[in-house]
This record gives C-alpha cells, sequence and structure tokens, in this order.
C-alpha cells in the first residue's frame, strides 16, 4: 500500500512526512483543485523532506484544456521542477470532447522524461473512463492515476473502482483512489476494493477542511487500517 496526501504548504509536507506519508503530491489551491506551486516551495520541499513528491503541473483552474501559451508555461515548470530535485509531476488534459489531449499529453511526458509521472483527476471528467484509461496506458511514463471513478466521491462507486484497478492490471498503471476518503468511510471501502495506492486530502484534515491542518489522528487511523 502507498499511502499519498496532499501538501499545500511546506508545513503540510513536513507534518505529511512525520505523520507516515509514502508520499506527497505538492499542490497548492486546492479550492480550485489544485494549481502548480512556486518554485521557491518545491525548492524549500525538497530540502526539508525525504520522502518521494509529486509536483501538480496546472497553469490555471479555467478547464484540463491547454493552448500553446498553457503548454509553453507548463514545460518550464517541469524543466523547474527537475532542475529543483523534485521527485516527479501530476499532469492531465483534455481536449473539449472531453478525451484526453494525446497531443498535449506527448509534448508534457517528452518534458517530464526521467520523472515519476501521475494522471491527475482530470480523469473523472472524461467521457468514458475505460476509454481513457485504454489510451494513458500507451504511454510508459505514465504509472498511476488519480481518480475517485468520476465527479463523485470514491466511496460511492466501489464497484466502479474495483473494475478500474481490475483493468489496469494488465498494463504499467497503477489507480491511485483519489476523492471522498474520510476516517467514517475508509475502513469499509478499502476492505472492498483493496486498492495499491490511496491520496488523502481534505479527509484528513481539522474540519476536513484544505484550510485547516493535518490532523495526526486521522492519519494514524487511516494507516492502521490498511496495515492491520
Amino acid at each position: 500500500m502507498t499511502f499519498e496526501i496532499i501538501a499545500t504548504t511546506l508545513t503540510d509536507a513536513k507534518q505529511a512526512e512525520e505523520y507516515g506519508a509514502d508520499r506527497l503530491e505538492l499542490s497548492p489551491g486546492m479550492s480550485e483543485l489544485g494549481i502548480t506551486p512556486s518554485y521557491g516551495l518545491i525548492e524549500s520541499v525538497t530540502r526539508s523532506i525525504s520522502i518521494p513528491f509529486n509536483t501538480i503541473i496546472r497553469p490555471h483552474s479555467q478547464s484540463f484544456i491547454y493552448n500553446e501559451d498553457d503548454l509553453a508555461v507548463m514545460k518550464k515548470d517541469i524543466q523547474m521542477v527537475k532542475e529543483l530535485g523534485g521527485n516527479g509531476i501530476v499532469i492531465g488534459a483534455l481536449t473539449a470532447d472531453h478525451v484526453i489531449d494525446e497531443e498535449v499529453m506527448k509534448q508534457l511526458l517528452e518534458s517530464a522524461e526521467g520523472l515519476d509521472v501521475t494522471f491527475h483527476k482530470a480523469f473523472d471528467f472524461v467521457r468514458d473512463q475505460e476509454e481513457a484509461l485504454k489510451c494513458l496506458s500507451q504511454y510508459p511514463q505514465i504509472k498511476r492515476i488519480a481518480t475517485s471513478g468520476g465527479p463523485q466521491g470514491a466511496t460511492l462507486v466501489p464497484h466502479k473502482m474495483k473494475k478500474l484497478i481490475n483493468l489496469a492490471k494488465d498494463t504499467q498503471i497503477e489507480i491511485m483512489v483519489a476523492g471522498g476518503l474520510r476516517e467514517d468511510n475508509f475502513k469499509e471501502f478499502y476492505n472492498k476494493v483493496k486498492p495499491k495506492e490511496v491520496h488523502f486530502g481534505s479527509g484528513i484534515r481539522l474540519g476536513d477542511s484544505y484550510l485547516q491542518p493535518i490532523d495526526k489522528n486521522k492519519v494514524d487511523k487511516m494507516i492502521t487500517i490498511f496495515k492491520s
């Protein structure tokens, strides 16, 4: 089991490592589903923690559709992640028809050579997730997809999450459950689905809010569940 926590600040990153995270997603601006962090934050996290972290590359919150200007910015951000010592990136791009934008993804993946790559929750906005999984599996650099099986929380569709996990078994991609996991629903969901990677955001914070700190007690409960 890989236990990933979203860190929005340097303090989050330090606490997440201290509390037992295996990996971080560095993603400030979670009220907007995450925005590319500053170079100062990336460098500070690199210097302050020893566990891997993947940096979201998302230049704006308007959509997951990117033009040439957006693409230029994203490529520069990916290069800076490399130079600042980041482990990997979290990316995703869709067309106006809600399918994977392969032209954008190819260029981002070329820039990301050598980095760990997660396809982010843009996956929950595609027209057909099985179609999208098949598309992404053609790109060996993509190691996982963060998804809740659609726009709802993952715990509401355990059957769909299990199906995605099974469909991905013959590929290089791991399905990382992301979205809707909380201390009051994780145990039942985990026992049904048995995912290998889980991703926690607001559900392990005080008040289930990104405006509040990570709650060590909640993290301890989650770790106990999947290590029992």
